[in-house]
């Protein structure tokens, strides 16, 4: 015999980490309804957002802001509530908690005191992206935000080119033009899926390479709504030196092999290390015929 909502058990004392929806309002489980309603207060990353979900679906809860600001201090007071036998939603403004959102620390703390925590699972930004973007699903490396300064975000993208996995990744609308040509600049010519306002509907996913979406986002206006990027793993059969082999063939004729491979690894994107090997190779050979 099925479970109807009136036959849901009340809820034993703990946190309970909610998921909620990243845009469509109707993408909430059953199961997470039932936790909003039979908690006894709800900390939010933004209660004024929190509000507004619980308003659609007739919940009246006591909120509590939890985020980056005030976690320190009401961390502390959470956990005696918790102690006291309170039972506690935590919820961001989108999607699943912990997940580039505020909980860690408390869901940490809480597991130290055998407080029992509970993962209320949902929607997702990351995962609506991945499965979005045609991009292989069977390993990916979820990398959050990346650095607002194009060196330290280049460092981070460094550290990542060779995980063999999609990458993926959230951005501010203001920074994408900026950020992707870091991409192309450390991860070559991969191709990469930008999902924008998922799930909304107004969303968009443009896929293509990175070079293409660096053209697209360069020449247009700033977009509207959360970003989320996608990027292929890298290629398992390392660069294609067929078209380098040809464009060294014209450069050394003119050129010295160092100024021949910046041009070449540049104008293709390859690693400069193959270039230069290339390069080496096809200058010794044409010195023992001459």
């Amino acid at each position: 015999m099925s479970q109807t909502r009136e036959d849901v058990p009340p809820l034993p004392p703990g946190l309970y980490v909610t998921a909620t929806p990243i845009g469509h309002a109707r993408d909430i489980t059953l199961r997470a309804l039932d936790v909003l309603k039979g908690c006894d207060a709800i900390a939010a990353e933004d209660t004024r957002v929190t509000a507004k979900l619980l308003a659609i679906y007739g919940i009246s809860k006591r909120l509590m802001p939890y985020n980056d600001h005030n976690a320190a201090r009401e961390r502390p007071r959470l956990l005696a509530r918790l102690r006291a036998g309170e039972r506690i939603a935590l919820v961001s403004d989108a999607g699943t908690p912990l997940v580039s959102d505020p909980g860690y620390k408390l869901v940490r703390e809480a597991l130290a005191e055998n407080l029992l925590v509970e993962a209320i699972p949902g929607a997702s930004a990351p995962l609506a992206a991945l499965v979005l973007s045609g991009l292989p699903t069977d390993r990916f490396l979820f990398a959050g935000f990346l650095s607002a300064k194009s060196g330290e975000r280049r460092a981070v993208l460094d550290e990542l080119k060779s995980v063999p996995a999609s990458l993926v990744f959230f951005e501010s609308p203001r920074r994408l033009a900026e950020s992707l040509p870091d991409m192309v600049a450390v991860l070559g010519a991969r191709e990469a899926a930008i999902g924008r306002e998922l799930t909304k509907f107004h969303q968009e996913v443009r896929r293509g390479t990175l070079a293409e979406l660096v053209e697209h986002y360069a020449a247009g206006e700033v977009p509207r709504g959360e970003v989320t990027i996608v990027i292929a793993p890298p290629s398992d059969t390392g660069p294609d030196m067929r078209r380098a082999h040809e464009l060294l063939v014209k450069a050394l004729a003119f050129m010295p092999v160092r100024s021949a491979t910046d041009l070449v690894s540049e104008a293709l994107r390859l690693p400069r290390r193959a270039v230069y090997e290339a390069a080496l190779a096809l200058k010794e050979g044409t010195d023992e015929r001459s």
